[in-house]
This record gives C-alpha cells, structure tokens and sequence, in this order.
C-alpha cells in the first residue's frame, strides 16, 4: 500500500471518529422521522397521481365504449336508409372503438390493482412512520435518563473525594470558631455595660437565692436544724394545781430510703459547686 493510500485510509478513518463522536442521537433521531415524513408526502403525490391516472383511464374507457354504441346505432341507420355500404363503415369504426375501449379496459383494471398496492403500500409506511416517531421519544426519554444517571454519578464521585469533605469539616471549625467569638462578645458586653451597681446587686440576689435552695436541701437531707418558728406570746392562764409533769415525746423524723438520700446528695453537691462558681466569679 502506498503512502498516499495509507494517508487517505488515516484522514477517513479520523473523519469518521469525529463524526461519530459528534452525533447526537436525539438530533439524529429528529433527522430520521424528518426524512421520513418527507418520503410519506412524496408517496402520497405518487399515489395521488396514479389513482388521478386510474380514473382518467376508466373515463377514456367509457367514452370508447359509448362511441362505439354510437357507430352500431349510426350503421343501423343506414341499413334502414338501405345504405349498406355506409353501415359497413360505421360497422367497421364501431369495432375501432370496441378494441380501443377494451384495451383503456384492460389498462384501467391493471392501474386500478397498482393503485390498491400503492395504497398498501403507503398505509405500511404511514405505520412505520408513527412507529418510529414512538420509539424516537423512547429513546430520547433514555437518553436523557442516562444523561441524568451520569450526571449524578459524577457529582457522586466528587463528593466522595476526600478532599470535598475535609473542606465541609474546616468550614465547621471556622463557623465554631465566629460561634465562640460571638459567645464571648456578648458575655463582655453582657458583664462591662449598663449599670455595674444593678449588676452586682443582681448577682447577690441570685447569689443569696442559690444559698436559700442550699440551706433547704440540707434541712431535707436531715444535715441542717430546722428553721426557728416563731414563739406566740404566753397568755395568762390559772393554774389551779400543780401536776406531774409529763416526758414529751420526740418529733418523729420521717425515714428517708437509701436512693432518695443519693439523690438529695447529688443536688447538694451541684447547689455546692454552683455556689463556687459563683464565688469566683464575683472575686473576678
């Protein structure tokens, strides 16, 4: 093989490769309905044209075939006129028309058989042609469908990049970060704004609040004396006769069970370190 010929084989070879590489299928598709439907218009102007032939030929046919019977009545006529060689002639251009009128006969049955095939035939590709508009938009439709599945795998395959979600995970840390900054700003404005008096007052309040809670749960637990009650004010009362006195009875303390004691352990011990806190706190 020359260089030449090798040369051409490569160019088409290459020529061929971009173009299949640059079809779209559903332009493609499109295409072929298109060419189609024009090859259905021109079946139609054909068979159109051979049913217009069909009907020209069974006209010619009849018009012969009157003729003729219009040359038989002529050469009757002229028998009665006793002119037998005249009805010879009109005898003889009667047999003229008989033969044309079987012949465009003839001619008009075997256009007639073609125009039933042509509409045969144009009735399979009016099919053909509505068949292949249906699978066009079903290919089409699974074109798309694999467009979508693709497109989707290769968002898929970037999000599973390691370095996709590493750029998730430091856009956390940072918003963590403004969230912490934020925090503490308000926490300063919070503490070096407004009235510091009304603000220390306040902490005392809660302070002192915190303390009350403190003291009540320990007198729960049993750990702290009760409250001191008030004294009424004795009244004078006659004491006819002195009488023996009596051993009153100690106050019975309620049992408290062994979970019970846990858990007003645990809230005393929290009570405890909140108040710590808060001490600290007011050392600041």
């Amino acid at each position: 093989m020359g260089i030449f010929a090798r040369l051409a084989t490569l160019i088409k070879s290459n020529l061929n490769d971009l173009i299949s590489n640059s079809e779209d299928p559903e332009k493609m598709l499109n295409q072929v309905v298109l060419d189609m439907q024009n090859q259905l218009i021109e079946a139609k102007k054909q068979v159109a044209v051979s049913i217009a032939d069909e009907k020209r030929l069974a006209k010619q046919a009849e018009q012969e075939a009157a003729n003729a019977a219009e040359w038989e009545r002529r050469a009757m006529l002229a028998i009665k006129a006793g002119d037998d060689n005249l009805a010879k002639e009109a005898l003889a251009r009667k047999k003229e028309h008989d033969v044309l009128a079987v012949t465009l006969k003839d001619q008009w049955s075997k256009q007639k058989n073609a125009v039933e095939q042509l509409k045969t035939a144009l009735r399979m590709l009016n099919s053909k042609i509505e068949e292949a508009k249906r699978k066009k938009n079903v290919l089409i439709a699974r074109k798309k469908r694999a467009e979508a599945q693709k497109a989707i795998q290769e968002t898929m395959s970037g999000l599973n990049n390691a370095s996709a979600f590493e750029t998730f995970d430091r856009m956390a840390t940072q918003i963590d970060q403004i969230e912490a900054e934020a925090e503490a700003q308000t926490e300063l404005a919070n503490e070096y704004s407004g009235d510091q008096l009304a603000h220390q007052f306040s902490k005392l309040e809660s302070q002192a609040g915190q303390d009350d809670d403190l003291v009540a749960l320990k007198r729960k637990m049993g750990l702290a004396p009760e409250a001191p009650t008030a004294t009424p004010e004795p009244k004078q009362v006659r004491v006819d006769a002195p009488s023996a006195p009596t051993a009153q009875a100690p106050a019975a303390t309620p049992e408290i069970s062994r979970e019970d004691q846990d858990e007003l352990a645990a809230a005393l011990a929290e009570l405890e370190a909140e108040e710590q806190r808060e001490q600290a706190r007011m050392k600041r």
